[in-house]
């Protein structure tokens, strides 16, 4: 059995791959692919109907928000937020705690002004900048919940009186969050949602067409809420994928149950760290994530040598980003605890045979 650490694209649950592949070869009984089907048949606009619907039911999403099934990434998203709500001669706020929250400052810069606020750079984004000030007069607030990379997560959104806009790509799905706290949430669909290729906004009604911009329509928030999410052919695959993944976490009781899983999971783990004279953790204690627990070794060899063996004993993605090195677990909410588990026999394995 392999055990999929990887960051992601990343584990999905077997069910789902099971019921995608059925559709590969005949999608609902048709005689055609999902692959092939019109994104404008009867069949498929069930697909993205019954999408949002689980959206809205697992988040508690409000009536007054539009849900976007889109495409680019995160990454088009750190120019689509600056280009939708940001006026000219504008400010936007962001938080620095990560490559990726840095990278969407960066993006919006060319939209307009940028304030850092706050930023972790300092000791390498291993901690999450507290007690910060966003300033009132920028026109919104930015930041990045959970930090792939560095193994941080914010778990508490920062009190503001402006509007706040939050990359959940990696943590979405993952925990019980408050919508009506947001304004603008996005996420990549590939870590906790579904397969790479889509990516969900969740948009508060009254922030659509307000930065007077004369922007393209394709980048118009506007344009896709008013065709949901039918503006240019949709992620097809990735959309009915995210529909069975999300399905599949109704049935097992919803974003309440999974954060429970995963609270154990990360504690089960890092619980080990805290314990193996071997390894150690890179993330502040009360800032370390759930869904990417990072870690290191002493020396270079020893992380070579523990990784020989996790290859060995089929432990798959551990190897941390090469911009940290170490070691990152990905622990999204397919992984069951049974992969955690294999991962803790193989460190105290690596234990026993160094004493």
């Amino acid at each position: 059995m392999k055990h999929n650490f990887g960051a992601g694209p990343s584990i999905l649950p077997k069910e789902v791959f099971q019921e995608a592949s059925q559709a590969v070869i005949d999608f609902n009984n048709t005689g055609l692919s999902i692959l092939e089907i019109s994104h404008r048949s009867k069949d498929f606009e069930q697909v993205v109907m019954e999408a949002e619907t689980l959206v809205r039911e697992l988040l508690s999403v409000p009536e007054d928000y539009s849900v976007l099934f889109l495409q680019g990434g995160a990454t088009q998203q750190f120019a689509m937020v600056p280009m939708n709500i940001l006026p000219e001669g504008g400010k936007a706020a962001y938080l620095d705690t990560g490559v990726w929250a840095s990278k969407a400052a960066k993006e919006a810069a060319n939209v307009g002004t940028v304030e850092i606020i706050a930023s972790s750079s300092d000791k390498n984004y291993s901690y999450v900048p507290k007690g910060i000030t966003v300033p009132s007069d920028a026109s919104y607030f930015h930041y990045t919940s959970n930090n792939t990379i560095y193994g941080t997560e914010v778990y508490e959104k920062p009190n503001t009186s402006i509007p706040t806009v939050v990359d959940m790509s990696s943590d979405i799905f993952s925990r019980v969050i408050n919508v009506a706290e947001y304004d603008i949430i996005y996420a990549g669909a590939q870590k906790n949602m579904g397969p790479a290729g889509v990516t969900l906004v969740i948009v508060k009604n009254s922030l659509l067409g307000t930065s007077n911009r004369k922007i393209p329509a394709i980048f118009d928030y506007s344009a896709h809420a008013k065709a949901k999410s039918m503006f240019n052919t949709p992620a097809v695959f990735s959309i009915y994928v995210t529909m069975l993944n999300l399905r599949w976490l109704k049935a097992k009781g919803g974003v309440e149950v999974i954060e429970q899983e995963n609270i154990v999971k990360a504690r089960t783990l890092y619980d080990e760290i805290d314990r193996n004279p071997f390894f150690k953790g890179t993330a502040a204690l009360e800032d370390r994530s759930r869904m990417n627990v990072t870690f290191v070794m002493d020396s270079e060899e020893q992380e070579a040598a523990f990784l020989k063996l996790a290859n060995h004993r089929d432990l798959i993605g551990i190897k941390g980003h090469r911009s940290v090195g170490g070691f990152r677990a990905s622990i999204y909410n397919a992984l069951s605890i049974t992969s955690i588990n294999a991962l803790i026999d193989a460190m105290r394995e690596f234990e026993e045979g160094n004493k």
